[in-house]
C-alpha cells in the first residue's frame, strides 16, 4: 500500500463547548473536562485556524439503535440521578451504577460523543475530508444490549461511526491504542471479514480480561481479530517495534479502504490507572504512522485519567494530523497551571522496568503473522445499494449568502486560514512564534456566541478539579509501584 511522508490533509475537527461540563462524580476517574483543556491548548496553539471546526449534532436515538437495543438506549434517555430508585432491576440489567455511574445530563454526553463520529464517518463517506477527529469519542468498551454500560463507556461511538463508514467503504481497519483491550468494538465485528480489530492492550489481571493473543474471530471474521497482549512497562521503542510491523503487514493482506484510530492515553507514562511507559512522542508516533498510508482517517479519543498528560497527548496528535510542528513550551492557556512545574508539551518516560522482553514481542509478532497469512487477500463484497447518510450536512452553496450579512460564527469555524497569513500570534520570518506567553492579556477564540457566560460559571467547578487532579497526583506517586501491579479496575 502507497505510503506518503509529508502531505498536507484536509482536516475536520468535532467539538462541543459543552461537553466538559459533564462531570461524572466525585472521585471517578474519567473527567470530561480533559476534552476542554485538549481544546483550550489547540485553540492557544493557532491550530483551530488550520482545520475545520464543526459542533457535533446530539446523535439521535434512532442512530444509536442501529448498534445498541431498543430497551437499553431508552432507559439511557429516561434515567437521572433524581428517579434512579425507579430502575433499580434495569440499572442491574445494563451494568449502570458503579463504575458507569448515573449523572446529570448522562444522554446528552452519550449523544455528543456518537455524534461527533457518526458526522466523522459521514465527511469521510462524502469525501469532504481525509482526517476527521472526535475527541469526545472512544468509548470502546460499550456493549450492543445486556451489560452495555462498561468502562466508564455507555455509547459506543467507535461502532457508530464504523457501521456508517461500511456504507460506502468495503473494508475498515479499526486500531486501538488504548491501554485496556477494545472489547466492545472487537465483539460488535467478532464475524464479520469486513471489519478488521487490532488492538494494542495490558494483558493479564486486568480489565476487562479479554484480548488473548488466541482470541481471533468467529465464522466469517476468524482471523479478522488481531489481539496484541502487553506487559507492564511498555516504551515507546518496544511499541514501534511491534506496532509498525503488524500494522505494516495487516495493511498489506487486509488493504482497508478508510482507518478508525483510537488513541486512548491512559497507555501514556504516569496515567492514573495505567501501566506502560510511552511518551507523548511515541503515543503520536502511531498516528503518524496510520496516516502515512493516505486512506480516510477516523480519530477518536478514549481512556486516559491523568487528565493533563491527555490533553498533551491529544493536542500533540491534532498537530501529526494537520503536518504542523509545535513548540515543546505550551502557550499560554486557561488551564496553564495544571501544565506545571515545566508547562512542556512533552513528556519523560518513568524508569519502570519494561516487562516486554524482544523474545517476548518477537513470539507475539511470528503467531500474529501465521494468522495473517490464513487471510484471503481482500475479500470482496457484493455490490449493493448504498444506505442513506445518517446526516444530512447543510448545503455549502456560498452563492446564497448575502454578502452584506456577517456570516455566522459557525462557517467562520469552517475556514481555514492559509499558510501564508499569519496572525500576531505567530513569527512572521524563522523561529515560529514570538511570545508563547503573549496569549495571556488577550481574548481567546471562541467557537459559538453566548459560551462565554458558561464558561466563566465553570472557573469554581475548574478550580476544584485541579485541587482534586493535584490530590491524586499526590496519592498516585507515593503508591506509583503498587498500582501499576494491582490495579485491575475497569476502565477503558
Amino acid at each position: 500500500m502507497a505510503m506518503q511522508p509529508h502531505s498536507k490533509k484536509r482536516v475536520c475537527y468535532y467539538y462541543d463547548s459543552d461537553i466538559g461540563n459533564y462531570y461524572y462524580g466525585q472521585g471517578h476517574p474519567m473527567k470530561p473536562h480533559r476534552i476542554r483543556m485538549t481544546h483550550n491548548l489547540l485553540l492557544n496553539y493557532g491550530l483551530y485556524r488550520k482545520m475545520e471546526i464543526y459542533r457535533p449534532h446530539k446523535a439521535t436515538a434512532e442512530e444509536m439503535t442501529k448498534f445498541h437495543s431498543d430497551d437499553y438506549i431508552r432507559f439511557l434517555r429516561s434515567i437521572r440521578p433524581d428517579n434512579m430508585s425507579e430502575y433499580n432491576k434495569q440499572m442491574q440489567r445494563f451494568n449502570v451504577g458503579e463504575d458507569c455511574p448515573v449523572f446529570d445530563g448522562l444522554y446528552e454526553f452519550c449523544q455528543l460523543s456518537a455524534g461527533g463520529s457518526v458526522a466523522a464517518a459521514v465527511k469521510l463517506n462524502k469525501q469532504a475530508s481525509d482526517i476527521c477527529i472526535n475527541w469526545g469519542g472512544g468509548l470502546h468498551h460499550a456493549k450492543k444490549s445486556e451489560a452495555s454500560a462498561s468502562g466508564f463507556c455507555y455509547v459506543n461511538d467507535i461502532v457508530l461511526g464504523i457501521l456508517e463508514l461500511l456504507k460506502y467503504h468495503q473494508r475498515v481497519l479499526y486500531i486501538d491504542i488504548d491501554v485496556h483491550h477494545g472489547d466492545g468494538v472487537e465483539e460488535a465485528f467478532y464475524t464479520t471479514d469486513r471489519v478488521m480489530t487490532v488492538s494494542f492492550h495490558k494483558y493479564g489481571e486486568y480489565f476487562p480480561g479479554t484480548g488473548d493473543l488466541r482470541d481471533i474471530g468467529a465464522g466469517k471474521g476468524k482471523y479478522y481479530a488481531v489481539n496484541i497482549p502487553l506487559r507492564d512497562g511498555m516504551d515507546d521503542e518496544s511499541y514501534e517495534s511491534i506496532f509498525v510491523p503488524i500494522i505494516s503487514k495487516v495493511m498489506e493482506t487486509f488493504q482497508p479502504s478508510a482507518v478508525v484510530h483510537q488513541c486512548g492515553a491512559d497507555s501514556l507514562t504516569g496515567d492514573r490507572l495505567g501501566c506502560f511507559n510511552l511518551t507523548v512522542r511515541g503515543h503520536g508516533k502511531c498516528v503518524e504512522f496510520v496516516k502515512k498510508y493516505n486512506l480516510p482517517f477516523m480519530m477518536v479519543g478514549g481512556g486516559g485519567y491523568t487528565i493533563r498528560n491527555v490533553s498533551r497527548a491529544w493536542t500533540y496528535e491534532t498537530s501529526v494530523a494537520l503536518g504542523v510542528e509545535i513548540a515543546n513550551e505550551l502557550p499560554y492557556n486557561d488551564y496553564f497551571e495544571y501544565f506545571g512545574p515545566d508547562f512542556k508539551l512533552h513528556i519523560s518516560p518513568s524508569n519502570m522496568a519494561n516487562q516486554n522482553t524482544t523474545e517476548y514481542l518477537e513470539k507475539i509478532k511470528t503467531r500474529l503473522f501465521e494468522n495473517l497469512r490464513m487471510l484471503p487477500h481482500a475479500p470482496g463484497v457484493q455490490v449493493q445499494t448504498i444506505p442513506e447518510d445518517a446526516i444530512n450536512e447543510e448545503s455549502d452553496n456560498e452563492d446564497k449568502i448575502d454578502k452584506d450579512e456577517r456570516l455566522p460564527q459557525k462557517d467562520l469555524d469552517k475556514r481555514i486560514a492559509p499558510d501564508n497569513e499569519f496572525s500576531d500570534s505567530e513569527d512572521e520570518g524563522e523561529g515560529g512564534r514570538r511570545d508563547h506567553r503573549s496569549y495571556k492579556g488577550r481574548k481567546r477564540p471562541r467557537l459559538e456566541k453566548g459560551n462565554e457566560n458558561k464558561e466563566s460559571g465553570d472557573k469554581k467547578h475548574i478550580k476544584d478539579e485541579l485541587k482534586s487532579e493535584k490530590g491524586e497526583d499526590k496519592e498516585d506517586s507515593k503508591s506509583i509501584a503498587e498500582s501499576e501491579s494491582k490495579d485491575t479496575g475497569p476502565l477503558p
